[in-house]
């Protein structure tokens, strides 16, 4: 399950509502707080001192909009940075001396437009930014010119939990990128029904058995691991955008994505507006309805609309005269009939991926889920 928490929702600039760009993805692992007996379900609380979460974008502010939550500085796995206007990237120097600051030693992977690198450094020369932790900086120009896995970084979470970050180029003013989010858990669970009707009692086989193992009996009867365990693989991918006036950029990307988090900065009626009031200077933006025409084409069951200028307020009142997000939800719904959120600062929500048994052939319920669970300042 990956879970988000929306730490900022504005466009260019903070309102009173909304802080500037910000996105947090906690790798959550159900299996994490144990191995289950036989087929009860594990428990859904996973060990707080291992809840993984990555940070998409780090506008100014950030790390305040941390202090809301019960995100941890020091379980952060890696952040990826879409590019380099500053309400993307300006909270960077800033949330790594907090991290610093917190006692946080373990490596930091920073997924980014190399430029971000040569801010930083002139960061810790000129403001003499000490980091008792190592930074593993991953150029987004280098990962792209890869020949083997191009654009494709593997984190590995623990037994049996790994995560993929893939990055797509997209379109805007300077170079900015999408990433995609893949969660891959493989759980292996023991029929132990079947083993007591086979005469096979509780001991240490089982265990064998359960992680994959063929094991012989004392009485010399062989057990194939095949037999008696099945391994649920699930499967959870998220694709998020950076800014794009291209939502084409993401075709191949979000043709197994369970979600798409895209930027949707104003309704088309005033983006085409901007566009005639200034022919030579096209911001390279989404509107909403461009967002919710392409959601519609590619068959997209769930979208997260976000990154909203600062002309719209954040109430929902299609009736009213003033900008708002009714005026957001209707350019999309226009076009688009499938699951449609618009963010809001600290709105959560899950996601999970479909779960498929790869040694029990028979059919298994396969959703994709996508829910708001509320707001990280109540939760």
């Amino acid at each position: 399950m990956l879970k988000l928490t929306f730490l900022g929702t504005s466009a260019g600039v903070p309102t009173k509502q909304r802080n500037v760009t910000a996105l947090a993805i906690e790798c959550l692992n159900p299996n994490a707080s144990g191995l289950s007996k036989g087929n009860q379900p594990h428990s859904n609380s996973q060990n707080k001192k291992s809840r993984p979460w990555l940070l998409i974008d780090c506008g100014e502010g950030t790390q305040q909009q941390l202090l809301h939550t019960k995100l941890s500085l020091r379980q952060l796995t890696a952040i990826c940075i879409t590019h380099v206007h500053g309400d993307h990237c300006y909270g960077l120097p800033g949330l790594l001396a907090s991290a610093a600051m917190s006692g946080r030693r373990e490596p930091l992977t920073i997924i980014a437009p190399k430029a971000i690198s040569s801010l930083l450094d002139a960061f810790i020369l000129h403001t003499e930014l000490y980091l008792p932790f190592t930074l593993n900086f991953v150029s987004i120009e280098n990962l792209l010119s890869q020949e083997d896995d191009k654009g494709k970084l593997k984190i590995d979470l623990g037994n049996q939990h790994q995560l993929m970050i893939e990055v797509y180029p997209l379109s805007h003013r300077v170079p900015s990128y999408g990433f995609g989010i893949t969660q891959t858990i493989n759980r292996r669970t023991l029929n132990t029904g079947k083993l007591i009707a086979d005469g096979i009692p509780a001991s240490a086989l089982w265990g064998k058995l359960q992680q994959g193992e063929n094991v012989i009996t004392e009485d010399g009867q062989h057990l194939h691991s095949a037999d008696y365990a099945n391994n649920k693989m699930q499967r959870t991918k998220v694709v998020v955008a950076g800014d794009n006036d291209t939502p084409e950029c993401l075709s191949e990307a979000v043709a197994d994505t369970d979600l798409l988090v895209h930027e949707a900065t104003y309704t088309h009626e005033v983006m085409m507006a901007i566009q005639a009031r200034n022919p030579d200077f096209d911001p390279m933006h989404s509107s909403a309805h461009i967002v919710g025409t392409f959601a519609q084409k590619m068959n997209l069951k769930n979208i997260i609309l976000t990154h909203f200028s600062a002309r719209y307020q954040s109430f929902d009142n299609s009736d009213s005269e003033t900008p708002n997000m009714a005026y957001i939800r209707l350019d999309a719904q226009s076009v688009y009939n499938g699951n449609l959120w618009l963010a809001a600062d600290f709105a959560q929500y899950t996601v999970n991926g479909d779960i498929d048994l790869v040694d029990d052939q028979e059919d298994s319920q396969k959703e994709s889920r996508v829910q708001y669970v509320g707001s990280a300042r109540s939760n």
